[in-house]
């Protein structure tokens, strides 16, 4: 979406700081007495306001036996209530008050939302409030929407893709597979009773473990009143991390292969670092963060790999988290071409270390789209507010309020020790997807 701006390289990150100034006066900060960070953000482009809840909680939170469980209240959320009798009578109300319901579930964090009018904030403040507290998790409605999980596990599993994240998240995160794994375990999902429904909310879903999110026409001040009115009885609950600390996923000791097949016709080559974590290695996160930019936008290797002809297509990221980031490269080649490729793109990423391999521009540019990705997402408060909530439950608020000032501090150095810690000197686990044809002609043990 951001590629629609169009501006040099070398745009000044001084006025893209200026423009960056006036959201974040927009946006107020109070916590409730019973823990509940209440965060307004004033946005008036349309009349309209959405509220979030965000809660720590996820894939993160979850051992083997309750895999996929995060995921599952998810989809219980919007369902019968203290206030309300049944689904259908939920789907009523958001009905009459114009609502439109969204939720996510991630690695750590799980989020609701409601979009609606700024004239019907109150009443919409009130349904979420009996929907956060007050759930009954009704037998007839868990089992209808276990099913509904379980179509979305079917889906996911008809894309040969997801076989090889699966296939390689299992040997990079192995020995806590499921605290990475969002959507959960099949066996899991169909097992699920009311009574893990009610342990997840008792130990998750606290104020003290929430943030309620208040984005578009709105006044903070208003928002804060509402916000108490509502949500200051909701009962503070133990530190759900105090005495069942998250494990910490150990460092990969050697690179790994593994063979994925399925009806495929290009061969897809997957390569998956362990990255910084931002609560350790906080800068780190800044240069990874440029580092992705550059490598997906115009730097040399995607350049070189891709106009030779050896690849037909290759996207690098990494993703912020608390609990170490993945890295991950994805590369498209042939059957053919596959081991002059696999070389060619290992022999590229030698290079990696060497402070000069990113131009000055090219940094520049990555600053540059940072700031505006930032920018265009505050013209929409539905999104902007998607992205407070995220780096409120992962990094904190200062983390985000910082980070504009933060990337701009990056250097060259910093980029090139990224790139020697994390990618090449770092073990990886690599995946290979492709057809049981076609494996024959890898020469792949």
């Amino acid at each position: 979406m951001i590629d629609k701006f169009l501006f040099p390289a070398a745009v000044s990150l001084v006025l893209l700081s200026q423009s960056l100034a006036g959201p974040m006066d927009k946006v107020h900060q109070k916590t409730l007495a019973n823990g509940l960070d209440v965060i307004a953000i004033e946005n008036a482009t349309v009349p309209l306001v959405t509220i979030e809840i965000d809660v720590r909680n996820g894939a993160f939170t979850e051992p083997p036996e309750f895999d996929g469980l995060s995921h599952l209240f998810e989809h219980m959320f919007f369902k019968a209530n203290g206030s309300i009798p049944d689904q259908e009578r939920f789907l009523e109300r958001t009905g009459e008050l114009g609502i439109a319901f969204n939720a996510t579930t991630s690695e750590e964090r799980v989020n609701y939302s409601f979009t609606v009018t700024k004239e019907n904030l109150r009443p919409a403040m009130a349904l979420m409030h009996a929907a956060i507290t007050t759930p009954l998790f009704l037998q007839a409605e868990l089992e209808r929407e276990r099913l509904v999980v379980i179509d979305e596990y079917d889906r996911n599993e008809s894309d040969p893709l997801f076989h090889l994240h699966r296939a390689v998240n299992q040997r990079v995160w192995s020995t806590y597979f499921s605290r990475k794994n969002t959507i959960g375990s099949r066996e899991v999902i169909l097992t699920a009773q009311p009574d893990d429904m009610r342990a997840i909310q008792k130990k998750y879903y606290i104020p003290n473990n929430s943030a309620l999110l208040v984005a578009g026409d709105i006044e903070h001040d208003e928002v804060f009143a509402i916000a108490e009115e509502y949500f200051s009885t909701w009962e503070r609950g133990p530190d759900p991390f105090a005495g069942d600390a998250v494990p910490f996923h150990p460092s990969l000791e050697e690179n790994q292969t593994v063979i994925v097949e399925q009806d495929v016709n290009a061969v897809t080559i997957m390569l998956r670092w362990q990255g910084p974590s931002v609560e350790i290695n906080t800068k780190t996160t800044y240069a990874a963060d440029v580092f992705s930019v550059i490598m997906n936008r115009n730097s040399k290797l995607p350049r070189i790999l891709v106009s030779s002809g050896l690849f037909s297509q290759i996207s690098f990221s990494y993703l912020t988290l608390a609990q170490k980031g993945p890295i991950t490269l994805l590369a498209t080649t042939t059957a053919k071409k596959f081991q002059q490729a696999k070389s060619a793109l290992f022999e590229e990423l030698r290079y990696l270390v060497d402070p000069e391999y990113f131009t000055a521009e090219q940094i520049d540019y990555a600053k540059a789209k940072l700031a505006v990705r930032e920018i265009y997402d505050w013209e929409r408060p539905s999104t902007y507010v998607q992205s407070v909530g995220f780096w409120w439950s992962v990094a904190g608020l200062d983390y985000y309020f910082n980070y504009q000032d933060n990337i701009k501090k990056v250097t060259r150095e910093d980029l090139a020790n990224f790139g020697k810690k994390y990618i090449q000197d770092a073990p990886y686990v690599m995946g290979i997807l492709v057809s049981a044809a076609d494996r024959s002609k890898l020469n792949l043990p």
